[in-house]
């Protein structure tokens, strides 16, 4: 069987594609992903290749088995190891069968853009899941979150300055690297001005010097 590639598509905007992740594209004869992600990748993807638009993980595993011997790339969000497909297809694939490309993360890139390291800070995810990210604030110099629809940038900031820390900025950074990109930085006492609708987004949570 050849190797099943996993490529990191970046956050977005295919300037931040890896050349290998790039070529991993242009060259399979199977590509798997959400419809957004296949349809931003069409001018990359040969009009010969088979598309397969991601649905129940269950069935992508039979799909991937049935098209043993071809060329297969699977493109996810962002960097292959930060919340990804990638631990799904190692349970029900051998490392020996895979093939890691890894992507610009969200975090990277927004932390890119407002010329900050980020090594001292918590990496985190309240996208369908749970975190404390005010326990986390104790920790560190700050905390990285991707979002959702319920912890928005607007009940995450008013959490933590009901909790008592004022001492925050929060860092929100949207449709990163679109051409319709969006930073907004503001202290958490301020947090009712991000009382507005917010399109896909990641947050910075950082101490205040």
């Amino acid at each position: 069987m050849n190797k099943i590639c996993v490529v990191g598509l970046g956050p977005g905007n295919l300037d931040f594609l890896t050349g290998a992740g790039r070529k991993a594209i242009e060259t399979c004869e199977v590509v798997i992903g959400g419809s957004r992600q296949l349809e931003e990748l069409d001018e990359l993807i040969s009009k010969d290749c088979e598309k397969y638009i991601l649905g129940k993980l269950s069935e992508v595993v039979d799909f991937i088995r049935s098209r043993e011997g071809k060329d297969i790339t699977v493109v996810v969000s962002g960097d292959t190891g930060f919340y990804s497909l990638l631990p799904f297809l190692k349970r029900n694939f051998r490392d020996e069968e895979l093939k890691v490309i890894p992507g610009i993360s969200s975090y990277q890139y927004l932390f890119s853009r407002i010329c900050e390291c980020w090594q001292n800070y918590t990496l985190a995810s309240v996208h369908g899941r749970d975190f404390d990210y005010i326990e986390g604030l104790k920790n560190g110099t700050g905390v990285v979150l991707l979002t959702d629809e319920k912890n928005t940038p607007y009940n995450i900031a008013k959490n933590i300055y009901q909790s008592g820390i004022e001492d925050i900025e929060i860092v929100i950074g949207e449709r990163l690297s679109y051409p319709d990109e969006k930073i907004t930085k503001l202290a958490v006492n301020e947090y009712e001005k991000l009382n507005r609708e917010f399109k896909m987004n990641i947050v910075i949570l950082r101490k205040r010097a």
